[in-house]
């Protein structure tokens, strides 16, 4: 055997001992693999002298990565050099490359540069593949941040049913991401009426959640407050001009039902609610723009006296705008087809069939936009 094949052999058997010393987590036998004074160079831990600093690197690292894990896939020798491939796996308790830690598995790459003396190494570079474990650590980030968004617009959500002596009223919302732009809200209010409000933030995503979660934490105080859905929803359109939130927008539509059948609605720029009734199908159309825009916008008033179960339908556009593979829209006919068909079912079967129309019509697609919809019935006192 030349002393070149020697020279091969004996830093492949140094590799050797390292990875099995690492994959055992054995920082004392890494520690005798180097010389007193060599170095080593990591974008993580940091540039390291003499073997107590490289053998203290080790120990962190094990303490980072209890269940760490190395496999070498590729090893090149030449003279005193020593060049591997690794792959590491593990769990991400502590986080890396100064990201919080996820709590999942991770995996990188790894290229080990090795410098032998004497049968020692002397110096030890690390180059990791940062972009790719960096990319893959902020996706699972985010995706546990989305998730506890999405945990919190579910806490701040209206109760999806609400009972008064005189109505019932059933939602639901179904966001086209984890977290969405659309809110609905029934509010007992202090004078004996409910309130029925329906909101849509234009955008879709972690903005226009926020927007939604502040617009509809808005609502609930304005209601308390004294006049009419006009006077509460212009109110909330100049606190909303005032905080210039830019192209920012939302359109939204509220009534107020009173124990005799008096319903006062207003509506910015929200699609028209539906009432179903004795007298048919009609829609609510007195409105004025999106709150957000305007600071001195008009939003008009309409007051209806409703009859024994005559049923009122709130909206999103994301229901009518549902399409299926071959683009055709959910639309307005579409919609109104269900409702007619089932109007006269309780309340909570008339929005589950509603829901059920569109996705049956969009062939169970991921939808692309939020969908929501209420059933507010009027009971009268018998």
């Amino acid at each position: 055997m030349d002393g070149s094949t020697k020279s091969r052999e004996a830093g492949r058997a140094l590799l050797q001992r390292l990875v099995d010393a690492a994959r055992r987590h054995d920082v004392a036998s890494l520690a005798r693999l180097y010389s007193e004074d060599a170095v080593a160079v990591s974008p993580v831990l940091g540039d390291m002298r003499g073997r107590d600093a490289i053998a203290g690197s080790w120990e962190r690292l094990f303490q980072t990565f209890p269940d760490m894990a190395v496999e070498v896939t590729n090893v090149l020798v030449d003279g005193d050099r020593v060049a591997a491939l690794a792959s590491v796996t593990a769990t991400d308790e502590s986080g890396w490359f100064g990201l919080p830690p996820t709590g999942g598995p991770i995996a990188y790459r790894l290229v080990l540069l090795l410098t032998i003396r004497a049968g020692q190494i002397v110096h030890d570079e690390r180059i990791y593949d940062s972009a790719g474990v960096v990319e893959r650590l902020e996706k699972v980030r985010l995706d546990q941040e989305m998730r506890t968004a999405a945990e919190v617009q579910r806490a701040l959500r209206s109760a999806t049913a609400s009972v008064a002596r005189f109505s019932q009223s059933v939602g639901d919302s179904l966001p086209c991401r984890a977290i969405g732009g659309d809110f609905f809200e029934f509010i007992d209010l202090p004078t004996g009426d409910v309130a029925m409000a329906m909101g849509d933030v234009s955008g879709k995503g972690p903005p226009a959640a926020l927007l939604a979660a502040m617009i509809q934490g808005m609502l609930v105080a304005e209601a308390q407050a004294a006049g009419g859905p006009s006077a509460t929803l212009s109110r909330i359109n100049r606190a909303l001009v005032a905080r210039g939130l830019g192209s920012r927008f939302a359109t939204l539509v509220y009534g107020v039902l009173s124990a005799d059948g008096r319903l006062v609605y207003a509506n910015a720029g929200h699609p028209p609610p539906v009432l179903l009734g004795r007298a048919g199908v009609r829609r609510l159309v007195t409105g004025g723009p999106p709150v957000g825009l305007f600071a001195d916008a008009r939003l008009e008033e309409a007051t209806l006296q409703l009859e024994d179960q005559d049923t009122l339908v709130m909206f999103t556009d994301g229901v009518t705008e549902s399409r299926d593979a071959r683009d055709r829209e959910f639309g307005e006919s579409g919609l109104m087809a269900c409702l007619q068909a089932h109007a006269t079912s309780a309340p909570p079967v008339l929005l589950q069939r509603v829901l059920d129309a569109v996705r049956e019509f969009c062939e169970h697609q991921d939808p692309i936009d939020d969908i929501t919809v209420t059933v507010t019935r009027f009971l009268a006192a018998r």
